[in-house]
């Protein structure tokens, strides 16, 4: 199976657990267990990616990680995203790589400011608000691969 393949595989199968990640979160009232901070830019013309690098905090201790990722649907344009967020439902790093899903539907113009959360397959969420520079318009689902930096 090959790396978009198992992207694809990941955040089709987690699409529904995503819709409803923001009202879990607002409605258990979590406590968050790490923090992030991501770098990343999105680019596409049919078939969009990403690439990027983040840190994570997580039990006093910062671990870097890099990105990867590829959207599905319409896509085209390039931008620019910067967030920082919380990491919720983990309980151990090894938990934090793997699979990130989102569901998208967006136009970029210049700049913006939104919010977003991402699920992975071991049911570790971040919840990510950020800013967006550059001209992009992407309507369908994507995923990110979150592994350490070695």
């Amino acid at each position: 199976m090959t790396h978009y393949s198992r992207v694809f595989a990941a955040f089709a199968a987690s699409a529904t657990l995503m819709m409803g990640s923001g009202q879990v979160l607002a409605e258990t009232a979590k406590q968050p267990v790490g923090q992030v901070s991501i770098d990343e830019t999105q680019f596409g013309f049919i078939v969009g990616g990403s690439v990027g690098q983040g840190e994570l905090t997580f039990d006093g201790q910062k671990h870097a990680f890099k990105l990867e990722g590829v959207s599905l649907g319409a896509n085209i344009g390039v931008s620019k995203f910067a967030a920082t967020g919380d990491v919720y439902d983990m309980t151990s790093l090894e938990q934090f790589e793997g699979i990130y899903a989102k569901a998208t539907g967006s136009v970029t113009l210049g700049g913006g400011k939104g919010g977003m959360i991402l699920q992975n397959q071991n049911g570790v969420m971040m919840r990510l608000d950020g800013t967006t520079q550059g001209l992009q318009f992407n309507v369908g689902t994507s995923g990110v691969t979150v592994r350490f930096v070695k």
